[in-house]
């Protein structure tokens, strides 16, 4: 996926540059292996949370990668915009900010305008109720999301939106509430390849859920670090019994050079490095069934 399509319109994307602003908080990380398995077991290298949060894809790069593998939209796999009414707590809200973030991305790639407004108007009412809604610009992206060829401008504004968020939630050492919508947009991109890929089963999807074997290293390394913040513990419980079906999975990391090509008059850089996943049909089975608990325990 090149670089242009990282940009997201979900609250989950570009979290790392508050992380990165934020500081200084270590973490620890697999160092990088020129060709191999991913170890299920790291070896620790101590770096700022921003360089780990950095290398998670965004879920917008999993939502173009759904729609160009030919698969019809299917409104159901998405969480119903007036649920927003159940979420109360900072940890509900933020979670589900990340959740409906990824909804309205994948909404907005299909064209379905009148959906991707109401998954809008559930994010605005989700980032009032944490507090930073006022670094939202409800009305533009809106009159975005209601055109059918403003794409490119509507993730512009949305990403400059949320890196206000990020940079506001920063100030006030929230990073914890960065972290919950990252780990919330996280979890609905992989369920949506998920459900997508039980219904259609495509080699394709399923090494992209495979692949999501680092990523999920990476989210619990963050998530620790606020493992005694209410609700944290019991969601790292979840990600770590997802992880344990992952630890059977491997990953081979095969380092690339990275090529550059102009595009519109734009530099777009792509990453020579590729993964491959070798994973089973029981372990998909067993990573949906097992991701379809946790994200309706988030939804609930």
């Amino acid at each position: 996926m090149k670089t242009k399509y990282l940009n997201t319109l979900a609250a989950s994307v570009l979290l790392a540059s508050s992380f990165a602003q934020a500081g200084e908080l270590p973490i620890e990380k697999v160092k990088d292996t020129k060709v191999g398995v991913a170890p299920s077991h790291v070896e620790q290298e101590i770096l700022p949370v921003g360089e780990v949060l950095e290398s998670i894809p965004s879920p917008l790069e999993i939502s173009v990668l759904i729609k160009e593998n030919g698969t019809v939209y299917n409104k159901s796999d998405l969480n119903a915009p007036d649920a927003v009414s159940r979420y109360n707590t900072t940890f509900q809200k933020a979670l589900n900010l990340g959740i409906y973030g990824t909804d309205l991305g994948f909404a907005n790639i299909y064209g379905k305008n009148q959906d991707a407004i109401s998954f809008l108007n559930s994010v605005k009412d989700l980032a009032d109720g944490l507090g930073i809604g006022a670094f939202f610009d409800y009305e533009t992206i809106k009159e975005l999301a209601e055109s059918s060829n403003r794409l490119d401008e509507l993730i512009q504004t949305t990403t400059l939106n949320f890196e206000k968020i990020n940079n506001n939630l920063a100030e006030r050492k929230r990073e914890n509430v960065s972290a919950l919508i990252l780990t919330g947009g996280w979890i609905e991109a992989v369920y949506l390849t998920a459900m997508v890929n039980a219904r259609e089963p495509n080699d394709l999807l399923k090494d992209k859920i495979g692949d999501q074997k680092i990523v999920l290293d990476q989210l619990l390394l963050v998530l620790d670090i606020y493992k005694s913040s209410p609700g944290f513990e019991d969601l790292i419980n979840d990600l770590t019994a997802l992880q344990e079906i992952y630890d059977q999975i491997e990953v081979e990391v095969i380092v690339g050079e990275p090529t550059m090509e102009e595009i519109d008059g734009v530099l777009v850089v792509t990453d020579g490095t590729r993964s491959v996943v070798h994973v089973t049909d029981g372990d998909i089975q067993k990573i949906t069934s097992l991701l379809k608990s946790i994200r309706n325990k988030v939804i609930r």
